[in-house]
């Protein structure tokens, strides 16, 4: 070379053999020398040193190591999906099948014309009924592959609230669409509810940067459209009322992961899950009383 600029220097080799990699790919030589004053150095010609520079700010911005980004927070290992879907079994085992004509359907089921009459509490109540064994069960192994990742993620307080919420809220509002003569029963829309929640919340982590990949953020969003799609077809399943659940569950799961990304701590979790729960003991007493009226 007639003439030559030094262009970097480095003590380690190997960072000065990277950098002479670099401008060979685009066709600028280069050649390392050493000296003890200031190691390994990266010349090239004078022609080429405005082009070179370039390059390797280039492949330095690249080659930077990524700032590490803590996990997302997540409240930690939670039963209270697989509770709740023995509480259903064993609710089953008391009311029986829709079929029977046990008196419970008739007090708890999600009636269009009860509930304008006044009766809200059918809303929740319905559900915790199913109409035969199949639709227990199939409820029952789908709120805990989905109750059990939102649980972990939210915490079982807030996990059973927003599976009561977007049921119980599900509910009423496919009831005030459709109008009377309609009948609900079952958990899927509370279910559906919990899958839209662990869908916006996995969505809005990866928006603010956590790390989650696009895959685990959208995956729930995937199986609940494919989970809503194959239920579609079934004797028992209400479409509407499972699109109005989890409607209902991605504005709710989302806009509290956007403003509290931090899972609430164990004792706000036990007093949400007490109130919860005391809300639905008191539909299921509410509508107890009308089984004497």
């Amino acid at each position: 070379m007639a003439e030559e600029v030094a262009l970097r220097a480095t003590p380690d080799r190997r960072r000065a053999d990277d950098w002479a990699l670099a401008l060979a790919a685009l066709d600028i030589a280069a050649r390392i020398d050493w000296g003890p004053q200031h190691g390994f150095i990266v010349l090239v010609g004078n022609d080429d040193a405005l082009r070179a520079a370039a390059t390797l700010n280039a492949y330095d911005r690249e080659t930077a190591p990524r700032p590490h980004r803590p996990p997302p927070a997540e409240y930690g290992p939670s039963d209270m999906a697989l509770i709740v879907a023995a509480v259903l079994c064993v609710i089953f085992v008391f009311s029986g099948p829709r079929d029977d004509g046990g008196a419970w359907f008739t007090a708890g089921a999600a009636n269009a014309a009860r509930i304008g009459a006044g009766e809200w509490w059918r809303n929740v109540t319905a559900l915790l009924l199913h109409a035969d064994v199949g639709h227990v069960l199939s409820n029952a192994i789908v709120l805990v592959l989905f109750g059990t990742a939102l649980c972990r993620l939210l915490g079982p307080g807030v996990g059973l609230a927003l599976l009561v919420v977007s049921g119980g809220v599900g509910n009423a509002l496919n009831i005030a669409w459709r109008g009377t003569p309609h009948e609900a029963i079952g958990a899927s829309t509370a279910i559906f509810g919990g899958i839209g929640a662990l869908a916006a919340a996995r969505v809005v982590q990866h928006w603010h940067g956590a790390p989650v990949s696009a895959w685990r953020a959208w995956a729930p969003l995937a199986a609940g459209l494919a989970l809503l799609g194959m239920l579609g077809s079934s004797t028992h399943s209400d479409v509407l009322a499972h699109l109005f659940g989890f409607a209902v569950g991605v504005i709710a799961g989302g806009a509290l992961q956007w403003l509290r990304p931090q899972p609430l701590n164990r004792r706000a979790q036990r007093i949400l899950l007490t109130v919860t729960i005391a809300f639905v003991a008191a539909c299921a007493w509410l509508a107890a009383r009308t089984l004497h009226a």
